[in-house]
């Protein structure tokens, strides 16, 4: 009797777990893009702004932005489940879907170990895990082989131009640091208090970056550091490169990519040394 009315307490609990996700909403650029690299385009129905790759992504309805989320539209669509940017999408919407009995996955890497874990976390929502298995060991064989590669070389100073106006940098472990860190790259600004310090030309002069980073989205124009050819190294030696802005800062498999082509600019410059 006690077994059959603990069964009967755990039905609903059982019942919740086995539905299937059919239908899902993103709610930021990087969780559509891991989305589909889990398997689960197919499922998707609507994404936020800016949410442009793959391909796929640009046809979806937009129901989120920099602005917010629009909370009518989402809660007409009845999604299975939504797909968050923990720290990104505002809190107090997040806290009223899920009141509503959305069911919300967050995501939110912080380490280029967690994009792989994320894509396996994703994985159990699609039909088959197969495909999410796939992507996260191929981003981790890869990043493997980058560490190999650039174990015990002699680290490379830069600077990370995140915006030009005003001009912004990245701090400590924030995002993207780790990336830079796989090739033996060593920032700056690493020890500002700010995670996302606002800085000053004056400031980078005085630390002598080796090499300086932009990308093709901000602050991809780098004939501001021009006038300060004598006193930056960098500048001097032409170690001004451009990288692409969506693999660096969104965290999903295509940071690997980021990755590969910084790793490439600092062997570049540890070139130039001999």
């Amino acid at each position: 009797m006690r077994f059959a009315v603990i069964c009967l307490l755990l039905f609903p609990a059982f019942l919740t777990a086995a539905q299937p996700v059919e239908t899902i909403i993103s709610l930021s650029p990087h969780t559509t893009e891991m989305a589909y690299a889990a398997g689960l385009g197919d499922k998707l129905i609507a994404a936020s702004d800016y949410s442009d790759y793959p391909q796929a992504a640009k046809s979806l309805e937009r129901v989120a932005n920099y602005r917010g989320i629009k909370m009518e539209r989402i809660v007409a669509l009845q999604p299975d489940l939504i797909l968050a940017w923990k720290g990104g999408n505002p809190t107090r919407e997040m806290t009223r879907l899920e009141q509503l009995g959305f069911k919300v996955f967050y995501s939110n890497p912080k380490s280029l170990e967690e994009i792989a874990s994320t894509l396996e976390q994703l994985g159990q929502f699609a039909d088959s895990p197969k495909q999410a298995q796939h992507s996260a060991q191929d981003f981790r064989q890869r990043l493997d082989k980058l560490r190999l590669a650039h174990q015990g070389k002699h680290p490379v100073s830069f600077f990370y131009q995140l915006s030009s106006s005003p001009m912004i940098t990245v701090a400590g472990d924030n995002w993207p640091s780790q990336v830079f860190a796989v090739c033996g790259g060593t920032n700056i600004f690493a020890n500002s208090a700010a995670a996302y310090p606002q800085i000053s030309t004056e400031q980078v002069i005085v630390r002598q970056p080796e090499v300086i980073f932009g990308t093709s989205h901000a602050a991809g124009d780098h004939s501001i550091w021009e006038q300060w050819r004598q006193q930056l190294p960098a500048v001097e030696k032409q170690h001004l490169f451009t990288l692409t802005s969506d693999w660096l800062n969104r965290p999903t498999p295509r940071t690997i990519m980021a990755a590969e082509e910084i790793c490439q600019y600092l062997d570049r410059v540890r070139q130039s040394r001999l």
